[in-house]
């Protein structure tokens, strides 16, 4: 396979650019991913050992799918390469080196839930307000130190770290992380912020391990090198510094992640740190219209601080990007289920096609609503995955105990689930005599007798041998019969399979799902090791992936910009343009927070292949309260060769709906109507917010008692009355029955199509 003959002159260049360091700054839809598979299997090619290559990413799903494409091109040694992601893989690293740095190699990992459980935990015994001391701050705390790697001991002697604790009244932040570090060491657990900072760590006191993996990794790897925070940055700097043998892709425009640590200067400033760098820039854009591609250079342009580039694309022309107002939050939701319905109906286009993408989560409502009022199926992506559905974790924790019994988060989570009489105050007297004699909890359950009286000793007893017993049977079993095993007699499955209610099946229907995964995983061929603790240490890094396989495919999908990087589809509708919402108030005391705001439009806008559409709302509620809202900045730095600009027409002298100031006011501030050059100018809001079903609404006033009629034997040459646009006759009518689309004539707007199910016309 000549693999190299598709790819357009610099992609190839980057491809055979094997040595040295190396930076691929890879625009939007640039074909990043092809580049970064072609390299590997060009190294391979070149009788580079795989096992030598080491290739980084930020999710399961990426390396997954650059794997399967090296296996295309090269064939079975594609599993040799080191490839995942930097968890993953550091993950792997410490499971063979943890006894280095004195943990167990089978210690556990906690996910985001089991560190807050321990915090909590944390702050009662210290009795302190949770309310001030709130556990998702404080393990935010935590996750930022460890991730700018500040130990326990910098930070408590960090006169600047602990004068904004004292400022901010949260002067015992430094004794909790130093309480949650000792206990996540005593219960055998690092958190994911742990999996890189012992790495560091590792890697920093470890002198003879960091030249071993100097001396295997002799080529690196890595992808959406803008989301790499200092830790990671750290990491690679090290394992790269024998050969420099050193490729970074990434593309500073992209780079959304500050607030989980990620730091844009390593990719900004990866030039000082290799001053005989190749630079590879991929600057056509394969996936958007060149309208698009139009608007989005228009806005990253105002972000000071960036590589430069110049991207572009051969692809159509496209439309022109459409840009909505409406009068409130609900309004814009129905102008956008309405108007998929629409596009799908007129383009003949799937539901799948379409996404909504949103800055804050709070905004799905509106959409929601208004999509299940049309009957419009839709999915919200980056919802409950599957392995963190309650039953699912309470399974898990069993596995979990049978590998490590000090693992503190999974003892308290099923000690007495299912119920088997272990109540608070039992679990509260295990922890007082674990922290008493500095032992496990597990360790204080397997002398019961000692600390508790008859009837809970004896329950605790019978808990603490059914655990060993598993740790037994793991030994000599597989995967799926250990997990069976565990699930029986744990007596999780009977009590699951004994609630009959909808939500009991479904609860029961998951753990059934859960075991014939481990079953696939115990059958498989590729992997030597297929135990459960195998097993186990995959699903600890599954954090967002979702293992439904239903069959509602064909959705619309709602998401956060945040959670759409890396997706495509044919049309987007990118919502809430307004000032304080995107941009966010929280990122308009910098010029830095600014940025990152407008890199999160960029990335909005570069979702979209073939149409975008954009939209904003005059007024929406906050916190109960109905306010006055004003377009977003970010409107102002779209060149207006490309919009189209949804507004109402001017009202003639004649209309006397009481619209016609703030309609005028409209037409004479916005240069959105304009045939180009000027700049957009920001129209003042109503002083009260007008209460309307649509944008186009007081166009036209219904006749008294309005209401739609049935349109089933509805023919061309009809009169017609709807709500919004007035008087119209039907011209022509086409589709199939479910689907039947007029051509109506409007007096005051002129032609539109709809779709009669949608419609809500009365026949006059």
């Amino acid at each position: 396979m000549d693999y190299l003959a598709g790819l357009n002159p610099t992609q190839r260049q980057a491809v055979e650019q094997t040595e040295g360091p190396v930076m691929i700054v890879a625009g939007a839809g640039s074909g990043k991913t092809r580049v970064i598979t072609y390299r590997v299997a060009h190294l391979i090619q070149k009788k580079v050992d795989p096992f030598h290559i080491l290739v980084l990413t930020f999710t399961n799903k990426a390396a997954k799918e650059m794997r399967n494409r090296i296996t295309t091109v090269i064939g079975a040694e594609a599993k040799n390469i080191w490839m995942g992601t930097f968890h993953s893989v550091f993950a792997k690293i410490l499971r063979v080196e943890a006894h280095h740095i004195g943990y167990p190699n089978h210690f556990t990992i906690y996910d985001t839930d089991d560190s807050k459980s321990l915090v909590k935990t944390i702050l009662k015994e210290m009795s302190l307000d949770d309310k001030l001391y709130h556990p998702n701050y404080v393990y935010g705390r935590i996750s930022m130190a460890k991730n700018n790697l500040i130990s326990v001991a910098e930070y408590q002697k960090n006169e600047q770290i602990q004068a904004d604790d004292f400022t901010s009244g949260r002067a015992f932040l430094g004794k909790i992380y130093e309480t949650y570090v000792n206990r996540c060491f005593k219960a055998g657990a690092m958190d994911f912020d742990d999996l890189l900072f012992k790495t560091n760590v590792l890697l920093r006191e470890h002198p003879s391990v960091l030249n071993k993996y100097q001396q295997k990794f002799k080529y690196l790897m890595v992808d959406e090198y803008q989301d790499t925070n200092f830790s990671q940055y750290l990491i690679v700097k090290k394992l790269a510094a024998v050969r420099e043998n050193l490729c970074v892709v990434g593309d500073d425009a992209q780079s959304i992640y500050a607030f989980r640590g990620a730091n844009i200067q390593n990719i900004l400033n990866f030039q000082k740190d290799y001053p005989d760098v190749k630079v590879f820039k991929l600057e056509q854009n394969y996936r958007s219209t060149q309208n698009i591609v139009n608007i989005a250079n228009s806005i990253i342009a105002n972000n000071k601080n960036q590589l430069e580039k110049n991207v572009f694309s051969d692809n159509e022309t496209g439309d022109k990007i459409k840009i909505s107002r409406s009068f409130s939050d609900n309004e814009e939701g129905k102008q956008v289920a309405e108007s998929i319905a629409q596009e799908r109906a007129d383009k003949s286009l799937n539901w799948v096609d379409f996404a909504i993408l949103y800055r804050t989560n709070a905004q799905s409502r509106s959409m929601e609503e208004a999509l299940r009022k049309l009957g419009v199926p839709y999915k919200i992506y980056g919802g409950t995955s599957f392995y963190q559905r309650k039953e699912i974790k309470d399974l898990i924790a069993y596995f979990r105990l049978t590998f490590n019994p000090a693992d503190e988060e999974a003892f308290k989570r099923v000690i007495n689930y299912p119920v088997r009489g272990i109540g608070k105050t039992t679990l509260d007297k295990i922890i007082l005599a674990a922290g008493t004699e500095n032992k496990t909890l597990f360790e204080i359950i397997c002398d019961a007798p000692q600390y508790l009286e008859n009837r809970a000793a004896v329950a605790v007893g019978n808990f603490a041998t059914a655990i060993q017993s598993f740790a037994v049977t793991a030994k000599t079993n597989t995967a799926y019969d250990t997990a069976l095993h565990i699930a029986q007699q744990s007596g999780l499955l009977k009590d699951l399979y004994d609630d009959k209610s909808v939500e009991g099946v479904s609860r029961y229907e998951n753990i059934q799902e859960l075991l014939n995964g481990i079953k696939e995983f115990s059958e498989r061929e590729d992997i030597e090791d297929r135990g459960l603790d195998v097993f186990m240490q995959d699903v600890a890094l599954l954090t967002n992936d979702d293992k439904d396989k239903g069959n509602d495919n064909d959705t619309v999908s709602l998401m956060t910009i945040h959670s759409s990087k890396g997706l495509e589809f044919p049309q987007v509708y990118i919502v809430g343009l307004e000032e304080n919402l995107f941009p966010s108030q929280m990122a308009l005391n910098s010029r830095a927070d600014l940025e990152e705001e407008r890199r999160l439009f960029y990335v909005a806008v570069t979702r979209a292949e073939k149409k975008l559409h954009v939209s904003y709302a005059t007024s929406r509620f906050k916190f109960g309260t109905l306010i006055n809202c004003e377009p977003s900045r970010f409107l102002d730095e779209i060149d207006t060769r490309y919009l189209e600009i949804d507004t109402p027409k001017r009202a003639s002298s004649s209309n006397k709906d009481g619209f016609d100031d703030e309609r005028s006011q409209w037409q004479s501030k916005s240069s959105f109507t304009q045939a180009q050059g000027d700049v957009y100018s920001k129209p003042k809001p109503a002083a009260k917010p007008l209460k309307t079903t649509s944008l186009l609404a007081k166009a036209h006033v219904p006749s008294e008692g309005f209401a739609p009629s049935d349109t089933s034997n509805l023919q061309v040459g009809h009169e017609v009355e709807h709500e919004r646009f007035g008087y119209g006759k039907v011209l022509t009518l086409e589709g199939s029955k479910q689907d039947i689309k007029a051509t109506i004539f409007f007096k005051e707007i002129g032609q539109k199509q709809l779709l009669l199910k949608f419609a809500k016309l009365r026949i006059i």
